[in-house]
């Protein structure tokens, strides 16, 4: 399930649509998306059938199970309460953060997993649904054990989820059988990169694990960069062109890379990667604003045509969030030549 972080990280693409265009309306978009919901937390605990119901509003806010139930809006929450702090956010927070670091499931080595298909399955999303909080959380309260578990995480994945043969991450990985999934699906290869981003973006400009992790997310953008599509979109399963060509990981990727050699953390040459890439994403961006060809909520199968056959909805709330996000960096590129 991706529907609950999604509709988060629109909320961060808000803020940083905020800062390049210091417009208030986007910044208000964030901040009122999580007043409403704290101040209407007591209505929504009230209703709530104790039955697991993913379309529940807000459910997140009294349930925290899983990451997926305070990972990105945890993140989310930090940026909109150093605008405008309040008590019950702070409230929120912090068990949120217990629940991280203290509560879920992981591996004997510290790496973060779920207990299903079966359990300790590790999935790819799951970096993203950590690393965004902790590192934020590691700025936020200036507490080091945030990044230390932060970088853990950006290791062990690498260590269990990439492929050394063609710089690609798989989807997941099972512990019963310690075999990785079967697809090197675009998103969860947006997943991972992202949350490099993130990490980067928010650790200590001095902290002695920067240059290791730059080279991580260096390979990674090298590794997919083979698997460019001439139109700059990226296919739905990475080396496979004949499935679909899908845009929220095509929207991920460019932003990664964008935002990489904006911060000067990898040369400036690929910038044309994400160029080629905002190129594609705009021909999937209709007239009316809406967004096409994003693949819907996707699990994992151990079928590889479960993910040729993911449904695209109009306008799916996957793809918004990543490509605001990658609008705002591609614009602030430095012109490069095509060499």
């Amino acid at each position: 399930m991706e529907i609950l972080e999604w509709g988060i990280i629109i909320n961060i693409a808000m803020l940083r649509l905020a800062d390049c265009y210091d417009e208030k309306k986007y910044r208000n978009f964030a901040i009122k998306n999580y007043e409403f919901a704290f101040d209407n937390v007591n209505l929504f605990k009230k209703n709530y059938s104790s039955k697991v119901n993913w379309t529940y509003p807000f459910i997140t806010l009294f349930t925290t199970n899983q990451l997926d139930d305070c990972g990105a809006e945890g993140a989310g929450l930090i940026e909109v309460n150093q605008i405008r702090p309040r008590k019950d956010y702070e409230d929120y927070l912090y068990p949120a953060a217990n629940h991280i670091t203290k509560k879920q499931l992981r591996f004997a080595n510290g790496t973060l997993a779920r207990e299903r298909p079966v359990a300790n399955t590790l999935w790819d999303d799951d970096l993203y649904m950590s690393v965004v909080f902790l590192a934020r959380m590691g700025k936020w309260t200036g507490e080091k054990k945030y990044f230390d578990d932060a970088i853990l995480q950006v290791q062990n994945f690498t260590k269990y989820l990439y492929n050394d043969k063609n710089g690609l991450y798989y989807h997941c990985w099972f512990s019963d059988n310690k075999r990785n999934g079967v697809a090197h699906w675009s998103r969860c290869n947006g997943w991972i990169m992202m949350a490099q981003i993130e990490l980067l973006d928010h650790l200590p400009k001095n902290h002695p694990m920067r240059n290791k992790l730059i080279n991580i997310l260096e390979q990674h953008i090298i590794g997919i960069s083979r698997y460019e599509d001439t139109t700059g979109l990226w296919h739905q399963i990475l080396d496979k062109n004949d499935s679909y060509l899908e845009t929220s990981g095509t929207a991920m990727f460019a932003y990664s890379i964008a935002k990489s050699v904006n911060n000067g953390w990898i040369n400036k040459r690929y910038a044309t990667i994400a160029l080629e890439g905002w190129k594609g994403i705009k021909t999937n961006i209709q007239e009316d604003g809406q967004v096409k060809d994003i693949c819907m909520g996707t699990g994992i199968s151990a079928n590889i045509s479960y993910y040729y056959k993911r449904p695209t909805p109009l306008n799916d709330i996957h793809g918004l969030g990543p490509v605001l996000l990658a609008g705002v960096e591609v614009m602030k590129l430095p012109k490069v030549k095509y060499e």
